[in-house]
């Protein structure tokens, strides 16, 4: 797959609700062929009183390479991305990607569940949508503090997926009560594989699923980088190999971003 570094355009850059942004950026064909789990480095514009020096990874929610576009669903939270919410339509931002591992889709797969929250549901959107194009069912349960939080439903319902929204308000989202639908539902149609972004609870509850069920399962890491391109090292993170007794260190970038979860160490 061809890395781009670019100039490139943007589209348009709009709130969700009061924390997130959509934006929309002409990448050109080569770059938006990105896999579900990619990301791209973006360059955040400097202000006076934001001055972002490094690249920020970002994950793609959604890529069409006929048209050349990708989306970005981002919460506006420090420095980096308090400056790109500033950015209109036909500025230029540099990008560099697609990057990274995205996630793996078997053939053998019939039945799978993404478990997603936060801003972790625009990284597994694109997943659903890609098993729903290779005949996999998809179970999506999204996580959110309340209703208003929960982002994406109409991606996944329009790909067919079985689509259950859990929230802390009512306490439907605490882990033992997801546990059990995701029990449930194994009962009545076994998941193939599972896969997750967003939340260490959760990934801790899928890690000792995949375990107990005896079935696959992927995560997507989210993680602090500078190049995303494997040379400056920032990213390391503690890994358990199977079969190896010490720990041994990846590169989110380059390695990842998508993990067995088995692997992954929190």
């Amino acid at each position: 797959m061809t890395i781009v570094d670019s100039q490139s355009k943007i589209l348009s850059n709009e709130w969700v609700n009061n924390e997130y942004k959509h934006m929309v950026v002409y990448v050109g064909e080569k770059a938006a062929s990105v896999e579900p789990g990619q990301f791209f480095n973006l360059l955040c514009p400097q202000t006076e009183s934001d001055k972002p020096y490094f690249r920020r990874p970002m994950s793609t929610y959604f890529a069409n390479p006929k048209t050349g576009q990708v989306e970005f669903l981002y919460k506006v939270t420090g420095s980096g991305t308090r400056t790109l919410a500033m950015m209109q339509a036909e500025q230029q931002l540099p990008v560099l990607g697609p990057l990274g591992k995205g996630f793996t889709l078997k053939p053998e797969y019939k039945h799978i569940l993404v478990l997603g929250r936060g801003v972790g549901l625009a990284t597994l959107a694109p997943l659903a949508e890609s098993a729903a194009e290779k005949g996999i069912k998809v179970t999506a349960i999204l996580s959110a503090r309340d209703q208003h939080s929960i982002m994406s439903q109409h991606r996944f319902s329009a790909t067919g997926a079985s689509v259950i929204e859990v929230i802390d308000s009512n306490k439907s989202s605490d882990v033992e009560n997801v546990k059990n639908i995701i029990l449930t539902r194994h009962k009545s149609s076994p998941f193939d594989a599972v896969f997750t972004c967003g939340s260490t609870r959760l990934t801790h509850l899928l890690q000792d699923l995949v375990n107990q069920l005896n079935i696959e399962g992927e995560v997507a890491l989210e993680q602090q980088m500078a190049c995303g391109i494997g040379m400056c090292y920032c990213c390391i993170k503690p890994f358990k190999e199977e079969g190896e007794s010490e720990p041994k260190s990846k590169r989110v970038c380059i390695d990842g971003p998508v993990f067995n979860i088995k692997e992954v160490i929190l």
